[in-house]
């Protein structure tokens, strides 16, 4: 299995624990120190990495598009550019963002929404690019991406396993340092839509880490990916779930951010490895409670041990383990035995 370096110390993929991003995508609501807050935010939650939305309006969006009205309730203005324009930041807001999250320390990126957004995030070091479902079928931007062989980061919401394989194949004809997330394009996402097993699927066929970005609401499906071997997890954090804005519902407060963090953690150590053995913290149990062979009566050295001469019991002291019973059937004892008494090795021939 690949792993995708995203600096000198971080690495996604193989036995690395999840990567996990706190996406505040808009949910700043264009306010700089509200963007401040969530990236605090996200560092005391345990979140490896912060990541916004950069986003050149004219280069995503027809100049018609950017002009249609934009009813609805949470619209930051009468057409649907003004609302684009109320929620970007600029280039210099950007770098100041860059630097508040170097000073907090945590990592800062953003997915970048056009070619131009892209080399902007470049230009500023951030140490992998997003690239969101949105251009899930933008093959142009996918090849210019990969040509500039930098971490990248892929959600695949809107198209089939068929689109998923072009995505691979076009970054795997540059490098191999990126991950595959699965997504729903919803928001929020009904459970039934989210279909993780496609995790599954993902692991089986592509050689590099995948992951989970989740638009449902609660923490419940994101440690479900976590369980089917989710690498990176995206969840949206918000200071409040009311605002304005479609993303929010399908958010986390930072409170529920920190304990799905504490919650990934849990699942990861609890996942262990496939082989089934006795671990050190069941041996108090196996002292108290695990059952042993013991007399089912009283006989005498020579005679033979029939089934029903054998029980099994929680002893003191211990005997064979019951898993021997087949074992000492029909065997002869060599010395006298009461009962009660434990079956050891050595009792019978």
């Amino acid at each position: 299995m690949v792993e995708v370096k995203i600096t000198e110390d971080i690495r996604i993929g193989g036995k690395n624990p999840c990567f996990i991003i706190a996406e505040v995508g808009q949910n700043h609501q264009g306010d700089i120190e509200v963007a401040k807050k969530l990236i605090k935010a996200a560092k005391d939650a345990g979140a490896n990495c912060v990541k916004f939305q950069k986003t050149c309006l004219n280069e995503k969006f027809t100049k018609k598009y950017l002009e249609k009205p934009y009813d609805s309730p949470n619209s930051w203005g009468k057409t649907y550019g003004e609302h684009k324009r109320h929620l970007e930041f600029s280039e210099s807001q950007y770098r100041e963002l860059f630097k508040y999250a170097q000073e907090v320390g945590i990592l800062f990126t953003a997915s970048a929404m056009d070619m131009v957004s892209f080399d902007f995030l470049v230009n500023i070091k951030v140490p992998f690019i997003k690239i969101g479902s949105g251009d899930s079928n933008n093959l142009l931007f996918l090849k210019y991406a990969a040509s500039k062989k930098i971490p990248l980061i892929i959600s695949t919401g809107m198209v089939d396993k068929q689109a998923v394989k072009t995505i691979y194949d076009i970054i795997a004809a540059q490098h191999k340092q990126f991950c595959l997330l699965h997504c729903i394009s919803a928001y929020p996402v009904p459970f039934e839509d989210c279909n993780l097993t496609v995790l599954q699927d993902y692991k089986n066929t592509f050689d590099i880490p995948v992951g989970y970005s989740g638009q449902e609401v609660g923490t419940a499906v994101a440690l479900g990916a976590i369980a089917l071997g989710a690498k990176v997890l995206e969840k949206h954090i918000t200071l409040d779930k009311g605002l304005r804005g479609t993303d929010h519902v399908c958010s986390l407060t930072p409170t529920e951010f920190q304990q799905l963090v504490r919650d990934v953690r849990v699942i990861e150590a609890s996942l262990g490895t496939p082989i089934k053995k006795v671990v050190t913290s069941e041996i108090p149990c196996i002292d108290k409670l695990q059952k042993s062979l013991v007399m089912g009566c009283t006989k005498n050295k020579g005679e033979i041990l029939y089934p029903g001469d054998v029980k099994i019991k929680v002893a003191e002291p211990k005997g064979l383990n019951a898993l021997h019973f087949e074992d000492v059937i029909y065997k002869t004892l060599v010395y006298d035995k009461k009962e009660d008494e434990p079956l050891n090795e050595g009792d019978f021939c």
